[in-house]
């Protein structure tokens, strides 16, 4: 267990993280940089662990407020966060077989493409529009939470960022309703990673759970600030949180 001072700073990361996550997703660029840094005796997996710990409370908070405010529909949500969850799980299983190494210049050139279509298309996301209906729907929501269930199991940052980007381009949803039923997936994506990460004795329970207490705060005051401020408020959050992870990552891939 870190010092109090440590301790506090990760509270404190966890509950801006919590709030970054209710918004737009992405909330891993604060906390877990933070675990990174502050418990640099701690192995990858535990890190991984705590982290994924903390985060399942605040996305659960999250995602019952947007719930009751906000009313995402969950014929979408539900299948799409269950086929996440296998998908999280199969990630997490890899986790230590496949590097990071792999994924980071992949994903820096995915952000730009995201930042670039959200930026030239001003208007994506200020009205919902469904893409399809039926099957064809489901089908596409189904995969893409496969795939960036195993994202976040294996490697993570930005997947919450991912899920929004995608409910919106892909699905045709607003930035209000993408980000509510994110919050749904990102739960279950947590939880697939945990139920692999637990069994190896991994998370640091106490610190995590401490920190899931102050995610749970973050990600309350989050919602409620996307719900009340609407979908223009949560594509700028998106892109700031967006433009953060390129430079983390630009960071990490060319040092």
């Amino acid at each position: 267990m870190p010092d109090l001072q440590e301790v506090l700073l990760l509270c404190l990361a966890a509950g801006f993280a919590g709030w970054i996550d209710a918004v737009s997703g992405g909330g891993g660029l604060v906390q877990l940089p933070a675990l990174l840094i502050l418990l640099p005796g701690a192995s990858p997996a535990q890190v991984l662990a705590t982290n994924k710990l903390s985060s399942v409370f605040g996305t659960t908070a999250a995602a019952a407020t947007y719930y009751r405010r906000a009313r995402p529909d969950l014929r979408t949500a539900l299948p799409m966060a269950g086929i996440a969850l296998v998908g999280a799980a199969l990630g997490a299983l890899f986790a230590s077989v496949l590097p990071v190494q792999v994924f980071r210049p992949v994903v820096l050139v995915l952000l730009v493409v995201v930042a670039t279509y959200v930026l030239r298309n001003p208007d994506a996301g200020q009205e919902q529009s469904l893409r399809w209906e039926g099957r064809r729907h489901h089908v596409a929501a189904g995969l893409g939470g496969l795939g960036l269930g195993f994202y976040d199991g294996i490697f993570g940052p930005g997947t919450g960022a991912f899920l929004v980007f995608l409910l919106v381009s892909l699905l045709g949803y607003s930035f209000l309703q993408a980000s509510a039923k994110a919050r749904i997936v990102n739960v279950a994506t947590n939880i697939g990673a945990l139920l692999v990460f637990i069994p190896q004795g991994a998370p640091l329970w106490r610190l995590g759970l401490l920190m899931g207490l102050c995610n749970v705060a973050g990600g309350w005051l989050g919602a409620h600030t996307a719900i009340r401020r609407g979908s223009g408020f949560v594509r700028a959050v998106f892109l700031v949180v967006v433009a953060g992870l390129v430079l983390r990552l630009a960071y990490d891939v060319f040092t």
